[in-house]
C-alpha cells in the first residue's frame, strides 16, 4: 500500500494514523511517478485535481486551463489528497468509503 500525501496536510496525516503500514511518498519532496498520475487520473478524471488548494488559486487563468496531467506534474500539491493505491485498485480521499473500504487491509 502506498499513500501519497503532503507531511503538513491534517487529512493525510490521519490517514497516516489510520495505515501505519502504508509506504508514504511526500509529493512536494518526491512527486508522483507519471504512471500513477496517469492511471489516477483514469479513474478518478479532473476530480484529482483538487480547485480549492491554495496552489490552485495562486495559477493565473492560462495555466488553469492546461491539461491535468500536465497541471499535477508541475504542481504535484494540486493533487487532491489523499491518493492511496493498494495494488491495482486506487482511493481518493479520506472519505468514510475510503476509511471502510480499506479496514483490515
Amino acid at each position: 500500500m502506498i499513500l501519497y500525501g503532503l507531511t503538513t496536510c491534517d487529512t493525510c496525516r490521519r490517514a497516516r494514523k489510520a495505515l501505519p503500514d502504508a509506504e508514504f511518498v511526500d509529493v512536494r519532496a518526491d512527486g508522483v511517478p507519471p504512471d500513477v498520475l496517469s492511471e489516477a487520473l483514469g479513474i478518478f478524471g479532473e476530480k484529482l485535481v483538487n480547485t480549492r488548494s491554495t496552489t490552485w488559486r495562486m495559477l493565473d487563468e492560462k495555466q488553469r486551463k492546461r491539461p491535468p496531467l500536465a497541471l499535477l506534474q508541475d504542481h504535484p500539491t494540486l493533487m487532491k489528497r489523499p491518493l492511496i493505491k493498494v495494488g491495482g485498485t486506487y482511493y481518493l480521499g479520506w472519505t468514510a468509503t475510503v476509511q471502510a473500504a480499506l479496514a483490515g487491509v
